[in-house]
């Protein structure tokens, strides 16, 4: 059991609630260890401009962002490896976590921040075109269309949401739904239906996207007629809805139907005793940049807090 690591304070997950997680963590002398998983940075590294977040008042590239969180977050003293877990097992305590490198660890408390990835359609050009006019996330990148035609794709609530806060700046959104009906709630269908410039294309799917730099129309089939046709529009939103990156603790941690990790009221914990969870993972609301920084927070101090309780800081 020599070759087994025992760590105070194990961080999952590299966006910025795993990064503000470690500020905190390691400004309280918790010595984090983090490990940036499979995408270091998390959904921030495939967004261009960032214009929502505090304290950039010129706008940031995600990328560039990340790269000032995992500064700070090193500067504190955080150890910050580039390998993922691959297995936990939260049955007794310490808790036990293995590396892809096939190594042991064992950790007093841990924080999970390996947030959420976008469902996609699967189409070639929509990676080619993500941030060039495709986008996830109305809220993020809404403001850039603002007085142009777009488009969202999909049909329940988050499409019909995402269609509603466009309408407020883009000329035009067409809702592009693949049946014949929504399966969005009855009042996200009637908020959808009763805006001016929202169209719903029924029975609609989309084919591909086209454009060389940026997006410039779509090819979209009736699947009542088998008939295509071309729309032409700035931005493509897909809103098919997030999967939570929780297979790893699925059977350890108690998840909502959707997979989203369940934690206590207004805190951070988790079913497992000096288990936290922290950002995309368990937030399906929101999923802003600034509010999973806000639930790292949340997550070290609570980590601290039940450090100090368990006498082990």
């Amino acid at each position: 059991m020599n070759n087994v690591e025992h760590i105070k304070c194990l961080i999952i997950g590299s966006g910025p609630a795993g990064y503000a997680a470690a500020i905190y963590a390691a400004r309280a002398g918790l010595k984090p260890v983090l490990y940036a998983g499979m995408q270091p940075g998390g959904q921030l590294t495939l967004t261009s401009d960032v214009e929502n977040y505090p304290g950039y008042s010129d706008g940031v590239l995600g990328p560039q962002m990340m790269e000032d969180f995992r500064k700070q977050a090193e500067r504190f003293g955080t150890d910050l490896r580039y390998s993922h877990i691959t297995k936990v097992d939260f049955s007794q305590k310490p808790r036990r976590v293995w590396s892809d490198e096939d190594k042991e660890l064992t950790a007093d408390a841990i924080i999970i921040a390996t947030g959420a990835s976008a469902k996609w359609l699967g189409m070639p050009n929509e990676q080619r075109l993500y941030g060039a006019g495709v986008s996830a996330c109305a809220v993020c990148d809404g403001f850039f269309y603002k007085g142009l035609d777009v488009a969202v794709v999909g049909g329940g609530d988050t499409a019909a949401e995402e269609a509603t806060y466009l309408s407020k700046m883009c000329s035009k959104v067409h809702l592009l739904v693949r049946r014949d009906e929504m399966r969005a709630s009855e009042i996200m269908k009637q908020r959808v239906l009763n805006t001016p410039n929202i169209e719903v294309h029924w029975n609609t799917e989309t084919l591909d996207i086209q454009g060389e730099q940026t997006v410039e129309s779509l090819l979209l089939k009736n699947n009542e007629t088998n008939k295509e046709f071309e729309l032409k529009v700035k931005g493509f939103f897909v809103a098919i809805g997030h999967k939570p990156n929780t297979d790893l603790f699925a059977g350890q941690l108690t998840l909502d139907e959707t997979g989203y990790i369940i934690t206590e009221g207004k805190t951070t914990l988790t079913n497992v005793e000096g288990v936290f969870a922290s950002g995309d993972v368990q937030d399906n609301i929101y999923r802003q940049a600034v509010t999973a920084a806000g639930t790292g927070c949340m997550a070290a101090l609570d980590a601290e807090r039940w450090l100090s309780d368990q006498g082990l800081h």
